[in-house]
């Protein structure tokens, strides 16, 4: 069965992806949290036009993804988790909890980096935030996320199952946690115990400097509590909260073109 994974990889990650992409935005359109101050047509374009960009900005600069590296690894015995002897399923879940860890880690590294914080800024500049802005990144800022995850990858020694689990549940929960959903509040205060919510993480995508450099988890909310970023709720409530960044509030944020040349012309 893995092995008809391994064969059929790729498309099976963007099969699940774009059927998550299609339930969160139909979720949104039944139960939305917020009023969007911005046609949904105008910037689902430039940002799923984003990932079509980054997505050939990978397959060009990177002849084999985080799969091809935890293969070449299981092959040539590299890494920490194919020199130690331990159960294939305690090396995936210790494997797919570091990856995470540091999936949290570079995000902060992207807001305390001036030239990092550039490239990030595209994703912050979005002026509303639903399922669509979890795939708004500059290709540049996708690049060094490959390059940390395939290093990571390498230094683990990654088993393939943790490398595939990853890959979708961070392809998935992007789009999760920036969905426009109304979540009932028990649901919600229940849920971000273990895993990072829309709510939660709406509170990042705020113009307040000491929201949006707080919740950088990706996936589980452990890290955000356990190093001290985890902030409960935005000052202003999720309903009145500004999204984004003050000083890009225009609407020419959301045109591809400026977007790209955004991080050399940024203030």
């Amino acid at each position: 069965m893995f092995n008809w994974i391994l064969d059929h990889e790729s498309s099976i990650r963007l099969s699940i992806f774009a059927l998550v992409f299609l339930m969160i935005a139909l979720w949104e359109l039944l139960s939305p949290k917020r009023s969007l101050s911005m046609a949904r047509s105008k910037r689902w374009l430039t940002n799923l036009s984003l990932v079509i960009v980054d997505g050939l900005t990978v397959k060009v600069i990177f002849p084999i993804a985080a799969m091809g590296v935890a293969i070449l690894c299981q092959q040539q015995q590299w890494g920490l988790f194919q020199q130690i002897e331990l159960p294939i399923w305690s090396a995936a879940i210790l494997s797919w909890l570091i990856l995470d860890m540091v999936i949290y880690f570079q995000h902060k590294l992207f807001h305390s980096v001036p030239i990092l914080w550039r490239l990030h800024q595209v994703h912050h500049s979005d002026i509303d935030i639903d399922v669509s802005t979890g795939v708004r990144f500059h290709p540049f800022e996708i690049i060094i996320s490959m390059l940390i995850k395939l290093i990571t990858i390498f230094a683990l020694g990654a088993p393939l199952i943790a490398v595939f689990i990853f890959e979708v549940c961070l392809n998935a929960f992007a789009l999760f946690n920036h969905a426009n959903l109304r979540l009932p509040h028990h649901i919600d205060r229940t849920l971000r115990r273990l895993i990072v919510t829309p709510d939660m993480h709406r509170v990042h995508h705020s113009v307040i400097p000491r929201e949006y450099n707080s919740n950088f988890g990706a996936t589980i909310s452990l890290w955000d509590r356990l190093f001290g970023s985890y902030i409960a709720q935005p000052i202003k409530g999720h309903a009145e909260m500004n999204i984004g960044l003050s000083a890009y509030r225009s609407p020419q944020y959301s045109k591809l073109h400026t977007l790209l040349i955004f991080p050399f012309k940024s203030k």
